[in-house]
């Protein structure tokens, strides 16, 4: 698949604030693309650059091969979905869905009939003729997702547009949008600060923190196998066992976190220090394994699908989710509990804690 975005070295500046700092990015024609980060991490910054309402301080946009860096956002003609929606409030679903086309002159006849198969496609064709007042907050989407894909842009730019709904609205549409981008056909960039929503509509993810894009790959790429501990601890959650390698075998290494020494499959040198980043749900309660280790329940909430619990052990606090559906233990608070995990559970990242 071709690349259809290229970002080269993007940059932008607001005095002596570096909003984003050398973005290098390729997205892939077809693609669904996130850019995935907290707030001020520059995610929305690149999007209004992509879509031309922001000036890059340096490097260079390209479309297809074509720079697009000086182009004023008419003229990359690229569909926009806002976090509110940006709706007209005075006029009806089809005329709001139509507003593209008259920009761009279409005779009537043929608005019409795009009009309609975008109601087709978003599945709102009894609406037509409502205001955006008389419509669910799921409704607006869908009309403002037709309104950006009616005139069948090369691009989709998403600004949050699940933000302002309730979480299982938010699920649903999600569904809904990844089965729309298959439809379609186009490439969508999508801006979330939501590690959820990210990973079920994404095809590739970009984590950015503070101005930098720290790591691109797909969902589960990313999730397995995190290249910080930055990455690791926004993109769900993790525990971090930091210590030093002390053997290194042909099938694993040992390393020794305060009184514990770990088998780890990894590689890394005899005497080096290494932060491992182990997510709760593979560690299994009253359970052996590769590594075994003892601790006291200090907290456990159930959460419907599972308990998340927190022990205190003498390597420190570790999370562990365990599924409630016939649940080994039942965690209670005080409880001593053996917990153990694999030798290929953990994964050596880099310590950023502090960038």
């Amino acid at each position: 698949m071709s690349v259809a975005l290229e970002l080269r070295g993007l940059a932008k500046s607001y005095g002596n604030f570096v909003a984003v700092e050398g973005a290098d990015l390729a997205v892939e024609g077809g693609s669904f693309l996130t850019l995935l980060g907290p707030s001020g991490s520059g995610k929305t910054t690149i999007l209004m650059m992509i879509a031309g309402f922001t000036e890059p301080t340096a490097g260079r946009l390209l479309l297809d091969g074509r720079d697009i860096t000086a182009l004023p956002p008419e003229k990359r003609a690229f569909g926009m979905v806002f976090q509110g929606y940006a709706l007209f409030p005075h006029m009806t679903v089809a005329e709001n869905i139509a507003f593209p086309l008259r920009v761009r002159g279409l005779g009537r006849a043929e608005r019409e009939g795009k009009v309609r198969a975008a109601l087709d496609l978003v599945q709102l064709m009894g609406f037509a003729e409502r205001l955006p007042k008389q419509l669910s907050g799921g409704q607006q989407q869908r009309v403002a997702l037709a309104r950006a894909l009616v005139f069948d842009p090369a691009l989709l730019l998403l600004d949050e547009p699940l933000s302002a709904l309730d979480k299982k609205l938010r699920a649903e549409l999600q569904e809904e949008l990844r089965a729309l981008h298959r439809r379609v056909g186009r490439t969508f960039v999508n801006v979330t600060h939501d590690q959820e929503e990210a990973l079920s509509l994404s095809d590739e993810v970009a984590i950015l923190n503070h101005g930098r894009i720290i790591q691109k790959g797909a969902p589960a790429a990313l999730y397995e196998h995190p290249r910080t501990r930055f990455v690791a601890d926004f993109l769900g959650k993790s525990n971090f066992l930091r210590g030093v390698v002390r053997e290194v075998g042909p099938e694993h290494i040992a390393v020794q976190c305060g009184p514990l020494r770990l088998r780890h499959f990894g590689a890394a040198r005899l005497g080096e220090e290494v932060l491992l980043s182990l997510r709760p749900e593979k560690i299994a309660l009253a359970q052996e394994g590769d590594n075994v280790l003892e601790g006291r329940v200090l907290s456990s909430a159930y959460l419907g699908a599972g308990h998340a619990v927190v022990l205190e052990t003498p390597i420190g606090p570790i999370r562990v989710h365990q599924p409630a559906w016939r649940a080994a233990v039942e965690p209670a608070v005080g409880e001593a509990l053996r917990m153990a995990w694999a030798a290929d559970a953990a994964t050596i990242v880099e310590d950023d804690d502090a960038a």
